[in-house]
């Protein structure tokens, strides 16, 4: 095993067990100062943020891509109260629930606990490195972490502000480790650490995900991978299509909750499909479409034919493919051969078809005439995410606190014993 990782495995197995036991109030005053940290350290953090985009301007890495690794005061302050945001979540660990007493007077009942050590690796978004280091200090986790190297100095800043901020509040600086080293190898070498890793939560491309499965032998939970849909029904209400339209595609394109294909009913098709390109076209989206959309769109400078892997594309770009589908069922249809599993919405007044829709979906969120950018721990009042479970297993779309814990069986007695 590579030494780095020996040794910070062994020192994040050694701060889990602190972790484990440390009161709510302790783990927030550790999030405050990490957030004040982060604010303090500013200058230093976007100074390193500015030599990685220079180096992925250097590499050729797309715009979607420099947006993803992009650092701004204004992004770096938000980041800052994502981590105080979580202070006034409640604390899972330690609740007590499905208790009972069985027929022989046993009490018996299940109490969260920390999974762990929680490793993840992960490719452009720096900011990664400060929801994962908080989420994990709540819920009492250590984590081990692995950045993509287009991220290195970042990594490496907001690295050194949460080890200062745990410093300052008397946790173990070992809660949250950054493996510096660029080694690919390393990343198989994370994902056979039983020894020091409880579970493996990877946030990339496809490739990475695939990676983890093929090569894991620590439990993966994976994710992340949007091909997310948007679906107006006959029955939408057309004020709501494009404010929704526009705002789940260039609200920020590059992220896993941009809506990447829209589909559209065939009787309002030639009605709001003009309305959508020409909204979209002040953004500069581009649009691949089918033959029934592109008839439609044919005179409008954005419309272009969809290519064979358009529909199975996580663009990350200002870039959408476009469906004319004849009714309900044909988008739920076309949901499920091409979804990822991630994010659809329907815009729709009629219930049954929304109800249709939210049931017969199951993708880990379902959105009813709003954004599919709300599918984000933030919004949905987690503070932030680990990551967004596609996978069907106890833990589906943002991840938070709940999420990142366990259980263990608590048993009082009074002297039984078994017959």
């Amino acid at each position: 095993m590579n030494n780095e990782l020996l040794i910070k495995g062994k020192a994040a197995k050694k701060a889990a067990r602190v972790l484990a036991t440390l009161d709510t109030a302790t783990k927030d005053k550790a999030l405050i100062t990490i957030a004040e940290t982060i604010m303090e350290q500013e200058p230093i953090i976007l100074e390193a943020n500015d030599k990685d985009i220079d180096a992925g301007r250097a590499n050729g890495l797309s715009e979607a891509l420099l947006d993803r690794l992009l650092l701004t005061a204004p992004r770096l302050e938000s980041i800052a109260n994502d981590v105080k945001s979580i202070v006034n979540l409640p604390d899972p660990v330690g609740e007590e629930f499905e208790s009972r007493r069985l027929p022989n007077s046993l009490q018996i009942s299940k109490r969260r606990i920390p999974i762990g050590v929680v490793g993840v690796i992960y490719e452009s978004r720096p900011n990664v490195t400060i929801d994962i280091s908080a989420l994990c200090l709540k819920s009492g986790n250590a984590a081990i972490l692995r950045g993509g190297r287009e991220s290195a100095y970042s990594n490496r800043a907001f690295a050194q502000a949460v080890r200062l901020g745990c410093e300052a509040a008397g946790l173990p600086p070992e809660s949250m480790q950054l493996i510096e080293s660029t080694d690919r190898s390393l990343v198989k070498e994370m994902l056979r650490a039983n020894e020091f890793i409880d579970i493996i939560i990877p946030r990339g491309g496809a490739a990475l995900h695939q990676f983890a499965i093929d090569n894991a032998s620590v439990p993966v939970i994976t994710g992340g991978i949007g091909i997310c849909h948007v679906y107006v029904d006959v029955a939408a209400d057309l004020t709501k299509v494009i404010p929704i339209a526009v705002n789940s595609k260039v609200q920020r394109p590059s992220v896993c909750n941009a809506m990447d294909t829209l589909l559209v009913h065939q009787a309002i098709a030639p009605q709001i499909l003009p309305r959508i390109a020409d909204a979209w076209a002040e953004h500069n989206v581009e649009i691949r479409c089918e033959p029934r959309a592109l008839t439609i769109l044919e005179d409008h400078p954005a419309a272009k034919p969809a290519g064979p892997d358009d529909f199975d594309t996580e663009f990350m770009a200002l870039v959408a493919a476009v469906k004319v589908v004849d009714d309900l069922d044909e988008a739920i249809d076309h949901i499920y051969a091409h979804g990822s599993g991630h994010t659809e919405a329907i815009i729709s007044e009629d219930y049954t078809a929304a109800m249709r829709f939210a049931n017969e979906i199951n993708s880990a969120a379902v959105i009813v005439n709003a954004s599919t950018r709300f599918n984000d721990g933030g919004q949905f009042g987690l503070g932030a995410e680990v990551a967004i479970s596609t996978q069907p297993l106890h833990a589906r779309g943002p991840m938070g606190l709940k999420e990142l814990t366990t259980y263990k069986w608590v048993v009082w007695g009074n002297g039984q014993i078994r017959p």
